[in-house]
């Protein structure tokens, strides 16, 4: 098999890259990049390690997809992933990239008759509707409680039939159209595609930030002793987020590729679950616990923009259709990261500290 990891050289289409070929030697693994964030310049090394060939382009620019060869799999993974990018009032970038970008890669995949699978955001579920769900306060976070205003919710999550209208970030709305533009290409062109919607996805050679990758960031300001804050609702730290390890995100990535006449057409809810979710409260507690230290942590209790209290992933469908759950916790994830910081500080102090 032939494959192209578009966003190949960041987190997550690094690690599906290297999976990839670990499990499969034999098939042909294509990672293009433009390496515009920071710290995808150190995938490349380890791409190169286990026979992944690198690719520098631009989904922007549809010039860059004439080097790329024939392949059977596209495996749509790059992305302006901040979900405050673009509030400056300038979304021009989030756009071409998140919208454009993804008809370039429909269109490449079109061309070569390529199965296409999407890696699209829970952030496509509108801010206010989650931000009126029903929840109870309990002595360690926030979470869902079964009687609840809209359909698509109960405590165990947000399922893909959550209601979609209203405003979601300018980062959601652009995977949001991306999967609509997706969805007729699948029926007009009978491209055979499959949308996730990942919930938060981390784990090791995640550069993680404020606005994107919160897992990795937590760990690593425990690992460093940097301070911390506690951001909105009070600050308390009780809002909550399932969190995926990128392992288990690959196994259901791999099913999908050799599957995908099983699940061609499906737009699939993809997250840690309740099983593996986490209040802020919680995770420094574990963090505390995994790196034996404690930081200071202010407290701010206004919201901040596009924050949300409480997100975790109803996983049934995907359960149902592809036997696929997530297996890795929160305590693993956070002792896998502490692991990945220890073994490589000298080159990420300078980026995560």
């Amino acid at each position: 098999m032939k494959i192209l990891i578009t966003g190949g050289a960041g987190f997550v289409g690094s690690a599906l890259a290297i999976s990839l070929k670990v499990n499969y030697p034999d098939y042909q693994v294509y990672a293009l990049d433009n390496l515009k964030r920071r710290g995808s310049e150190l995938n490349l090394s380890r791409l190169k390690a286990q026979g992944v060939e690198f690719v520098h382009g631009d989904i922007r620019n549809k010039e860059d997809f004439d080097s790329v060869p024939a392949v059977d799999v596209v495996i749509e993974a790059s992305a302006e992933p901040s979900v405050l990018a673009g509030l400056d009032g300038t979304p021009d970038y989030l756009i071409n990239t998140n919208l454009v970008g993804t008809i370039n890669c429909l269109n490449y995949a079109l061309k070569h008759k390529a199965g296409f699978i999407f890696l699209s955001t829970s952030r496509v579920y509108p801010i206010k509707t989650i931000e009126t769900l029903n929840f109870v306060e309990e002595p360690t976070r926030f979470a869902l409680s079964d009687d609840q205003p809209v359909a698509g919710v109960s405590s165990k999550g947000i399922a893909e039939d959550f209601p979609l209208n209203g405003a979601r970030s300018l980062y959601g709305t652009t995977k949001l159209a991306s999967e609509l533009i997706i969805q007729e290409y699948n029926e007009f062109y009978n491209l055979k595609t499959v949308i996730n919607r990942c919930g938060v996805i981390t784990g090791p050679w995640q550069m993680g930030k404020v606005d994107q990758g919160v897992m990795v960031l937590w760990i690593a300001k425990h690992y460093f002793e940097q301070q911390l804050g506690y951001f909105g609702y009070g600050g308390t730290g009780k809002q909550i987020r399932d969190m995926l390890h990128v392992a288990d995100l690959y196994r259901l990535i791999d099913w999908q590729l050799h599957n995908l006449d099983k699940v061609n057409g499906e737009i699939l809810n993809a997250g840690g679950g309740l099983e593996s979710s986490a209040s802020l409260q919680e995770l420094t507690k574990v963090c505390q616990e995994v790196t034996g230290k404690t930081i200071p942590i202010k407290v701010v209790p206004e919201n901040r923009t596009a924050d949300i209290r409480l997100y975790v992933t109803d996983n049934t469908k995907v359960t149902a259709l592809t036997g696929w759950k997530p297996e890795i916790g929160i305590r693993q994830i956070v002792e896998d990261i502490a692991a990945w910081l220890a073994e490589n500080e000298k080159d990420l102090a300078p980026i995560l500290k």
